[in-house]
């Protein structure tokens, strides 16, 4: 395999771990960009605002200002991020792509009951729960997510609407999400899935997981394990949502290339890799597992020697 092709190959960097749905409501206030085409077929996805039809004026330089702290997270918003990932790591296309959780796609379909914390959410909490598991908060200088009402928030959200103008309030767009991929011929073997990662996605984010760091400490190719990765509360961190994301979008700029049994294989590999904890971990591992962990991941499980989900 040729070296320069091996570098473009990136896995994936955050978790996000959201898989978002949904679409965006409409500005109707003076300034606003025109709608963007919307779906004309059910697998067409939506297009989302030329980057150049951002208004002038407080709206435009808010929408502006969302996009730099999705794209540059870890320094825009950087006193609430505690991992080496970025939004656009996993919503990618600065938010735009199709089958990689478009921010287009879950701007309108908020607020909505999310079983996770067995509440109604706003986007707002959504970002935030991002802040928390992706980002990683509680490594990060403040040791917390931004406060609600934090302009940070309002920056991102106005970015999300922007992104998703055109698009009707409560439509599930086509593409939204991760791909959901039909359970594998094979169990998802984490050994198969080494070898798939020292092939396709090691030249980038390196054979420890620990991806390719900047001068200035940003990354070039995030991690995907590891203390500066997402936390074992990230969605990412689910091999199915894993598995989904990697077939669509990996290795970078080869999308689908990757069968469904790899793509199962590479995401037991990277989510059987330690991470930072569970916040929500209060008590034992035992008991984070059964509360939060109790299907979908390998939390708790002990994999190599390890048990999975101590952050060491």
């Amino acid at each position: 395999m040729a070296k320069v092709g091996s570098l473009r190959r990136v896995l994936f960097g955050l978790a996000l771990a959201w898989t978002a749905s949904g679409c965006s409501q409409q500005d109707e206030q003076q300034g606003s960009t025109p709608p963007g085409p919307a779906a004309s077929a059910p697998d067409q996805a939506f297009a989302p605002p030329a980057l150049d039809s951002i208004p002038e004026g407080p709206e435009g330089d808010a929408i502006r200002r969302g996009r730099d702290i999705f794209l540059n997270t870890g320094t825009a918003a950087r006193p609430y991020v505690g991992s080496g990932l970025t939004c656009g790591n996993c919503h990618l296309d600065e938010g735009r792509k199709p089958d990689a959780s478009p921010m287009w796609a879950a701007w309108g379909m908020y607020p909505a009951y999310r079983a996770k914390n067995d509440r109604i959410n706003t986007m707002e909490d959504r970002i935030r729960g991002c802040f928390v598991y992706s980002m990683n908060a509680q490594a990060s200088p403040a040791g917390v997510p931004p406060p609600y009402g934090d302009d940070i928030y309002r920056d991102l959200e106005i970015y999300f609407a922007w992104l998703a103008k055109g698009v009707q309030v409560g439509t599930q767009m086509p593409r939204r999400g991760f791909p959901s991929l039909p359970e594998p011929e094979l169990a998802p073997d984490p050994a198969r899935g080494r070898i798939v990662y020292e092939e396709q996605c090691s030249a980038c984010h390196q054979p420890g997981g620990e991806g390719v760091r900047n001068d200035d400490g940003t990354y070039l190719y995030p991690p995907l394990w590891g203390d500066h990765s997402f936390n074992w509360g990230a969605g990412m961190s689910r091999t199915k949502d894993a598995a989904g994301f990697i077939k669509a979008n990996m290795p970078f700029g080869q999308d689908n290339s990757l069968s469904d049994q790899q793509a199962w294989d590479v995401a037991a590999f990277v989510t059987t890799r330690e991470r930072p904890r569970d916040p929500r971990q209060t008590g034992s591992i035992e008991e984070a597992r059964q509360r939060f962990h109790a299907k979908g991941d390998y939390y708790g499980q002990t994999v190599d020697g390890n048990l999975l989900g101590d952050g060491k």
